[in-house]
């Protein structure tokens, strides 16, 4: 291959950029720089006195995390790509040819946050970057949760019956570390239900749909979203199986201007009516159907309205599911909670950047 010159590489970062390169345009819209003092105090890294190679910049390592929760790649891959792609390299602010992250690099530095509790504290540093931007949390707030598949784990009963117990891999496999080091103890099992099409009877009609439970294994991401621009508010992981309703006090914000909070009826209960009440919030919960009982007109006609408002948080997590193919792939919850809120954090960032384009346009 002939080698391009320094001229050659110039006119085709320009094409790039001509041609609408989104990470240029990301650079542009989020202010990266206002992550800089939560990175330094969370890393603690010293003034270099001892010698040794110098860190590389806390911000654009985290615009690498940001690059990671966009695509869902491995450090491995995320450590090749870096090297590969003239954009990511001009979005990052690496020169061609020199040094660049490994994947090692990539992975201590996330866990560095993580034992820090820095991602939580960065997430709120962006939330506080909308809100001085005009993108106040409005229109009330939709609550919702998704389970985010994890590798499938291979137990005996025993096994099993040890981690539902809360004993530690390494309780549970003594004599095999390196087994041990694989197995993920904190997620679980829980049973996603869809909708069956309809079949028909035989005499021309069809029988009514029938739910469908399909068992999955992972963790649970549960999110409150700002009606009026769709940003997520406040995030929450746990394991697969905590039930969805438990959550609501722990995503649920106060600092929205409208009173209205939004979910669908496993939320629906007297203790958290009774706190969104004493919260002073307004509850807009799909009503459950009594049992035995045929659904009375006038509450299917209320959640079907409800419903129309409470489908906007599906958007978020096709949006992370199908375009940011999210996924764990680390073992615990800690490192769980640290790949869906680095997600949650790439999904606002592109919502910034939808908005701004809006806001151009009109």
């Amino acid at each position: 291959m002939r080698q391009a010159g320094l001229f050659g590489l110039s006119d085709h970062l320009k094409r790039l950029s001509a041609d609408g390169d989104p990470l240029e345009v990301l650079a542009q819209v989020v202010d990266f720089e206002t992550f800089r003092p939560t990175l330094i105090a969370a890393l603690a890294y010293g003034d270099g006195a001892k010698g040794g190679r110098p860190p590389y910049d806390p911000v654009a390592m985290l615009k690498v995390l940001v690059l990671a929760a966009q695509n869902n790649v491995s450090d491995a891959r995320m450590e090749y790509l870096i090297r590969d792609r003239l954009s990511w390299l001009r979005f990052l602010g690496f020169d061609l040819g020199a040094a660049t992250p490994d994947a090692n690099t990539i992975r201590l530095f996330r866990e560095k946050l993580t034992e820090a509790g820095a991602l939580d504290t960065l997430f709120m540093d962006f939330d506080r970057q909308l809100k001085d931007r005009g993108y106040l949390a409005m229109g009330g707030q939709i609550v919702d949760a998704t389970l985010v598949a994890a590798p499938k784990q291979r137990n005996t009963e025993p096994e099993k019956a040890a981690i539902k117990d809360g004993k530690t891999a390494a309780e549970i496999w003594p004599d095999d570390p390196a087994r041990a080091a694989q197995k993920d103890t904190d997620a679980r099992w829980t049973l996603k239900f869809a909708k069956g099409r309809p079949a028909a009877d035989g005499q021309g009609g069809f029988r009514p749909q029938i739910d469908i439970a399909i068992p999955s294994f992972g963790y649970k991401s549960s999110i409150a979203i700002c009606r009026a621009f769709g940003f997520i508010r406040k995030g929450k992981v746990t394991d697969g199986a905590r039930f969805d309703g438990r959550m609501l006090r722990d995503v649920v914000t106060c600092d929205n201007t409208a009173s209205d909070v939004w979910a669908d009826t496993a939320y629906r209960s007297q203790a958290n009516e009774k706190w969104l009440k004493a919260q002073g919030r307004v509850s807009r919960i799909h009503r459950k159907k009594p049992r035995g009982k045929p659904m009375p007109d006038h509450i299917r006609r209320g959640n079907a309205t409800k419903s129309k408002v409470r489908a906007r948080v599906e958007h978020v997590f096709a949006q992370q599911k199908a375009k940011m193919a999210l996924f764990i792939r680390t073992i615990g919850i800690k490192r769980a909670e640290a790949k869906i809120t680095l997600a949650n954090l790439a999904y606002n960032m592109n919502r910034l950047i939808f908005h701004e384009r809006r806001a151009a346009i009109g």
